[in-house]
């Protein structure tokens, strides 16, 4: 089994001593009760790996020695994910899953249907879902741990298709009454990606028209009607099937 993935900001050069305290120390000296000896493995999150042996294991905290540091490859194309806001109950599940399915960028979308208002709460939700992301691309073991955005409206989301059809990118709107077939999108010569998830409600006429005109694919993702919170994780898995991220 590979390594276990813990976080921290700056990893030191090969033969040198890291330091892992704070919540991801906690997480694992006292959590994970990872003790002397074992391997674990270092990431700043942008893509540096380091191999290292625990050293010194105390109360929130261990030291490390780094043996080995190398730079994970970025996979292609990178993927976008326009998530409309769920219910609080299953808001950061939104986020682990497409977290663990592989998604590099999480923006946060208030949709017309959405249940979820972040009006004047912006800040705390953003700050939960970026702890969400951190927590699932460690369980996940993920060299890069998604950038998640600040909250969309529908303008900007509108923008950010505008901006990757120009950039021969493709932007797929999931949705049920998509004519066009999700695996049938060119995905594989695409240069980004954006996947536009909809609330529990679904995408209203005026945003579908709109993505639409945009230049966005209204796509069937599959057979059944899934939830807001799976349906993003469901996609990153074709995706990753159907193009070289896997």
């Amino acid at each position: 089994m590979a390594a276990t993935v813990f976080y921290l900001d700056e990893i030191p050069e090969p033969g040198a001593i890291a330091v892992l305290d704070g919540p991801e120390g906690r997480h694992a000296a006292t959590v994970r009760r990872i003790r002397v000896g074992e391997a674990v493995t270092l990431s700043d999150g942008a893509g540096l790996l380091a191999a290292s042996e625990v050293v010194a294991a105390g109360k929130d905290r261990l030291e490390l020695r780094v043996r080995d540091r190398v730079r994970a490859q970025l996979v292609s194309p990178p993927v976008t994910v326009v998530q409309a806001l769920p219910k609080s109950d299953r808001s950061e599940l939104a986020v682990e899953l497409m977290t663990e399915a592989g998604a590099d960028v999480i923006v946060p979308w208030q949709a017309a249907r959405c249940v979820a208002n972040w009006e004047g709460k912006a800040r705390k939700g953003v700050d939960k879902w970026r702890a969400a992301a951190r927590s699932a691309a460690r369980q996940s073991r993920r060299a890069y741990i998604p950038e998640v955005g600040e909250p969309h409206r529908t303008a900007e989301v509108l923008e950010l298709v505008r901006e990757v059809k120009a950039d021969n990118g493709i932007a797929a709107a999931l949705h049920e009454s998509g004519t066009t077939r999700f695996v049938d999108l060119p995905l594989a010569a695409a240069t980004r990606v954006v996947l536009i998830v909809g609330p529990e409600g679904g995408l209203d006429d005026a945003e579908l028209d709109a993505l639409a005109a945009a230049g966005a694919d209204i796509a069937l993702l599959g057979p059944t009607v899934l939830r807001t919170s799976t349906a993003a994780a469901v996609a990153l898995g074709a995706l990753g099937a159907l193009t070289s991220r896997w």
